[in-house]
């Protein structure tokens, strides 16, 4: 038969509903439904599956149309909760089957760790630790924090069951930090179930205040986060604690009040140990009579699901005295007789488990930290060789600048004499009439534009904005051609240079006469000269001078202090 088939089959087949009340063609209304809105109606009616149903197909048909993988799984994941027990293992491999076609080690090893932690539900711990330590070895070639997280909380719940309890703390916490810092919304029931599992841990280590501390946030927890689905678990947890504690009449209390939500939850496991604990709470009060039923109440969870802790071995014990007083020679021998199964059931369980858990997790997690810190040997020596070149680099750098800085000062200082001396002897850059005729130019328009240009520069004309060799010729009455070739010719400058060294010039004047214009900034100095930007008058100063406008400053202020 086709998985498809059967597996539609099945689905149909689990929830109460007809075959005429659905066809397998998903609904107008839902086809163009995204994946999210599908979850959110699925989620709504988690509790009835009939209502559920046309959800959960549909979300079914839309993966397998889009050829999805991802959401296929999640969609037999869906399914699979709410499922009748008998199928739930059928849905688990649909997941690991269509996982595995994705070769996504993260997708295929969330799969196994689902039916890992089905499997822990049954309380079947054999086949749980299993299919956990097949997830593990694909989810830990992954980046994946948060699965990583989930396999260390599921295998911290088998340590705890086998009794290591230091060891189940140690994870416990790592994950209650871990999903503590992430704060993410689909992660606070994981954070509030780390909160009491370590709760938990602290009662069978002996520190009950610490854990009667630990129910009270997680109660505080859950009510500021808004999701109390698990206040249930935390009286359970303090009413056990509260035995330890010696007030039984409150353990009574406590755990009576837990006991209809963990039933609701179907959770078979948690209510014998309540009830073991409600037993032992009475006999404690020396009210043997109110304690049995809670005692038999063990013993069928027992039979029926074959699930017993180690703690509650102790319930044969109690029943087998309490018979024997009774001279009930028949019940006597029955329960001797649960006990011996029991016996059987605990060591051959724990034989397979300690054994399973220390040779393929505990070894593994060893190797693969010891292969983690090797590589944070070997990156650390990398960095440090790294970082001992950058500081090589550096160090370098600092005195390849500090001798630049130096010399730049022996520069700065050389170029300021010459500068100096320069002005002393009257500037340079006045025209050379002396100098041979300017070649086909006539020598009247020279002369006239010769006199023009010491006019232009006795009224400090150069000072204007946007001042252009276009403008300047239109103002001589001349061309540009020609204006450009009598600056060239007479100052050896280019239009540019030599309009910007006017500037500078007359900058130069001012900054030597005028001690308040020093604390100008180069923006007030360059709006003070005519320069359009900040850039072009710097550049315009140390191309003139060869020092830096900062440089000169300070020169000619220790010169007059």
């Amino acid at each position: 038969m086709n998985l498809n088939y059967l597996l539609l089959l099945l689905l149909w087949v689990s929830f109460p509903l007809s075959a005429q009340h659905h066809s397998q063609t998903v609904p107008d209304s839902l086809k163009n439904k995204d994946y999210d809105y599908l979850d959110d109606r699925i989620y709504h009616f988690r509790k009835d599956s009939s209502k559920a149903a046309i959800y959960l197909y549909t979300y079914l048909d839309k993966a397998k149309h889009e050829k999805n993988l991802n959401e296929l799984v999640n969609a037999y994941q869906n399914i699979l909760h709410q499922s009748p027990d008998k199928l739930r293992i059928v849905y688990a491999d649909s997941m690991i089957y269509t996982s595995k076609k994705s070769h996504d080690n993260a997708l295929i090893g969330s799969a196994y760790l689902s039916k890992g932690m089905l499997y822990y539900v049954f309380k079947n711990h054999h086949n749980a630790l299993d299919y956990y330590i097949l997830a593990n070895n694909y989810i830990s070639k992954t980046k994946n924090q948060y699965l990583i997280y989930k396999v260390k909380y599921q295998i911290a719940q088998i340590k705890y069951y086998l009794g290591f309890y230091d060891e189940a703390l140690s994870l416990f916490k790592q994950c209650l930090d871990y999903y503590k810092r992430r704060g993410h919304e689909d992660e606070i029931r994981p954070y509030l179930n780390s909160i009491h599992s370590l709760g938990a841990c602290y009662n069978r280590t002996g520190n009950y205040g610490l854990c009667s501390q630990t129910n009270t946030l997680g109660l505080i927890e859950g009510k500021r986060l808004q999701n109390q689905e698990i206040d249930c678990y935390f009286f359970h947890s303090e009413g056990i604690n509260q035995y330890f504690k010696n007030n039984y009449s409150l353990a009574i209390q406590k755990i009576s009040r837990s006991l209809s939500g963990i039933a609701q939850n179907e959770d078979f496991a948690n209510e014998s140990v309540g009830r073991f604990y409600i037993g032992k709470s009475y006999m404690a009060l020396h009210l043997h009579e109110k304690a049995l039923p809670y005692f038999l109440q063990v013993d069928a969870t027992f039979n029926k699901k074959r699930y017993l802790r180690t703690d509650q071995r102790e319930v044969y014990e109690l029943l087998i005295n309490y018979y024997k007083n009774k001279n009930d020679l028949k019940k006597q021998l029955y329960f001797i007789n649960q006990l011996l199964k029991a016996d059987k059931l605990l060591t051959s369980t724990y034989s397979y488990l300690i054994r399973k858990i220390h040779k393929e997790y505990d070894t593994k997690e060893l190797i693969t930290e010891r292969k983690y810190i090797k590589e944070q040997l070997s990156k650390r020596k990398t960095y440090d060789t790294i970082l001992l070149i950058i500081s090589t680099m550096l160090l370098l750098s600092l005195l390849f600048l500090i001798y630049r800085h130096y010399s730049n000062q022996k520069i700065y200082q050389k170029k300021y004499q010459e500068l100096m001396l320069e002005l002393q002897n009257g500037n340079k850059d006045k025209i050379k009439k002396d100098k041979p005729s300017l070649l086909g130019i006539n020598i009247e328009s020279v002369a006239n534009v010769l006199k023009q240009l010491e006019k232009f520069e006795r009224d400090k004309k150069f000072l204007e904005k946007e001042l252009t060799l276009v403008k300047l010729s239109a103002a001589f009455n001349s061309n540009t051609k020609y204006l450009s070739q009598i600056i060239y010719h007479y100052r050896e400058k280019g239009f540019v240079e030599y309009i910007n060294d006017l500037k500078v010039d007359y900058l130069i004047s001012l900054l030597k006469t005028d001690r308040k214009i020093r604390n100008y900034t180069n923006k007030a100095l360059a709006e003070e000269a005519g320069f359009t930007t900040t850039q072009r008058f710097v550049n315009a100063f140390y191309s003139r001078t060869g020092m830096p406008t900062s440089y000169f400053i300070e020169k000619i202020k220790k010169t007059d202090s």
